[in-house]
């Protein structure tokens, strides 16, 4: 498994990737915000929000919005409003400096099991009334033929697909696809639904609108739609992830990692 370490002080950075490295994982290492996001696709970030040529919060949205790789923030914030804007951030753990190494790794096996078990709920197919949505290859066809939706309008689509006919509230909506918590987007989200049902035609009507709550998916009798296994990948196609490192024996809890400056 590749993690990519995000982190500007040389001494903890070199602390943490040979623990890394010592359970079997693959490190890449990044000092500032511009390499992080010029970096080859990873597993997992372990990203440090205080980062000397940009706010850590920024480059975590950035990230998620690439392609939705988990993010751990490592960070000196402790207190309650840091940890909340950097969860809603998109980040999917939160870890205050100073830390114990075999806590941190605890977390890392968590967040990528959570990981790998969304993209095995991904890689399906949905199909709904002639309408098939293919969360794995992020691709949606109509009576067969191709529905050209734009990143976010499918987003929100996926979205809906997940929460597997339940109502999702407008603000989950909008947290998950802008990674934003702001109310103006609320209008914007209604822009994208108008438009996505538009060009979802005749089967537009299974985006339905709970009132003063936010939006579902459902068939025209109301009845959440049904899924097939997604078709396997080409034989070409790498695996999305494999699966997390086995230590021999339990990890032995290291000194506290220092705090940011």
């Amino acid at each position: 498994m590749r993690i990519l370490l995000v982190e500007d002080d040389n001494r903890v950075a070199d602390a943490l990737a040979g623990a890394l490295r010592r359970n079997g994982y693959e490190v890449r290492r990044a000092a500032n915000a511009a390499d992080a996001l010029a970096a080859p696709a990873v597993d997992l970030v372990l990203l440090d929000l205080g980062l000397p040529d940009r706010d850590g919060i920024e480059v975590c949205r950035e990230l998620r919005a690439r392609g939705g790789v988990p993010v751990i923030a490592v960070t000196a914030r402790g207190g309650e409003p840091d940890r909340v804007r950097g969860l809603r951030s998109g980040a999917d753990d939160y870890v205050v400096k100073p830390f114990g190494t075999a806590e941190l790794l605890a977390r890392i096996e968590a967040v990528l099991r959570r990981s790998m078990s969304q993209r095995a709920h991904e890689a399906r197919l949905v199909t709904v009334d002639g309408l098939q949505i293919d969360l794995g290859r992020r691709a949606v066809t109509l009576d067969g033929q191709p529905v050209p939706l734009t990143r976010k309008e499918f987003e929100v689509l996926a979205v809906l697909v997940r929460a597997d006919g339940a109502a999702v509230p407008r603000d989950r909506i909008v947290v998950e696809v802008w990674q934003t918590t702001y109310d103006g987007m609320s209008r914007t989200l209604d822009v994208h639904v108008a438009t996505l049902r538009g060009k979802l035609g005749r089967a537009g009507s299974v985006v339905r609108t709970v009132r003063g709550f936010g939006y579902r998916l459902a068939t025209a009798d109301g009845v959440a739609p049904a899924t097939v296994p997604a078709a396997p990948p080409a034989p070409d196609t790498a695996p999305d992830a494999a699966p997390a490192p086995n230590s021999d024996g339990p990890t032995p809890a290291s000194p506290p990692m220092a705090a940011d400056a």
